[in-house]
């Protein structure tokens, strides 16, 4: 029951990270007591959601490594596990019992060291669904055509929250939103007919799939995150002059992420590149 109880956290914990990847969440402090048994967030006070789309993204102040940077939830995850894992061995074997005590070793380190795969595979079917595809039928081709997006959109330093909602317009036809968050507009171009090509292995005798897949994606990509100089906006002012009316604004409209709705836009705006650039958040927050 021991190794049951740890494959089951693996595998919630899995699910979970690939689900802040593809929100481009950072948690920021992901120490071994910030990791729930239950796979939900918590204790998230130095956290943010990434802009600009670079997989090296740090925002926590006492982070100056990167160890908890957005590309490194997973690696770290792992870690955080086999800290898990350790505390359960006494459980599983005697301490006097070498052999019973390298049983429990081998059968636990099988589970921390499975947690890559459920990782990649729950990471691969979030990434599917944003792309609008409904098949898994080719994990390496989807994994490439995933990779150099991502690729892309760091190149191009494009907004990773707009991209994806952008590319849910060109899968309904119009993709010259898409274009016009690049800087070379065509630079696109390539990418968007392998895409194109993929799924139209899935679209035979499917007269409206464009707007369904388009549909799909909506409410897949957000439109609207919490944006880092709205929640600062919010926090200064109900901690400083005891205003909690923008706090209720941003709640509100973070309650509706996946509705484009134009009075809220001032929410789905990108922060300034100089704000971001600095941008610091602090445990306590």
């Amino acid at each position: 029951r021991h190794l049951a109880f740890l494959r089951a956290v693996a595998q919630r914990q899995a699910r979970l990270v690939a689900q802040w990847l593809n929100v481009g969440f950072i948690h920021g402090v992901m120490n071994t007591d910030n990791m729930t048994i239950s796979g939900e967030t918590i204790d998230y006070g130095p956290c943010a959601f990434m802009e600009a789309y670079e997989p090296a993204t740090v925002f926590s102040s006492i982070d100056r490594g990167g160890r908890y940077a957005y590309a490194n939830q997973p690696l770290i995850a792992r870690w955080n596990l086999a800290r898990l894992a350790e505390t359960l061995l006494p459980l599983m074997a005697s301490a006097d019992d070498e052999v019973a005590i390298g049983r429990a070793v081998a059968e636990v380190t099988e589970v921390i060291d499975a947690f890559p795969a459920w990782f990649a595979a729950e990471l691969l079917a979030g990434q599917r669904r944003k792309l609008g595809l409904q098949q898994a039928t080719d994990d390496a081709g989807d994994t490439a055509l995933v990779a150099d997006w991502l690729a892309l959109l760091q190149q191009h330093r494009v907004d990773f929250t707009l991209a994806w909602r952008r590319l849910g317009d060109a899968a309904g036809g119009d993709a010259n939103p898409l274009r016009a968050l690049f800087a070379e507009a065509a630079a696109i171009n390539p990418w968007l007919a392998r895409w194109q090509a993929r799924y139209a292995l899935e679209d035979a005798n499917q007269p409206a799939a464009g707007a369904a897949r388009a549909t799909r994606m909506r409410a897949t990509n957000p439109w609207l995150i919490p944006r880092n100089h709205r929640v600062e906006e919010a926090l200064a002012a109900a901690s400083g002059h005891g205003d909690l009316g923008l706090f209720k604004q941003l709640l509100a409209a973070v309650q509706r992420p996946f509705d484009e709705d134009l009075a809220l836009m001032r929410y789905a705006e990108p922060a300034p590149a100089a704000l971001t650039a600095g941008y610091q958040t602090f445990c306590g927050t």
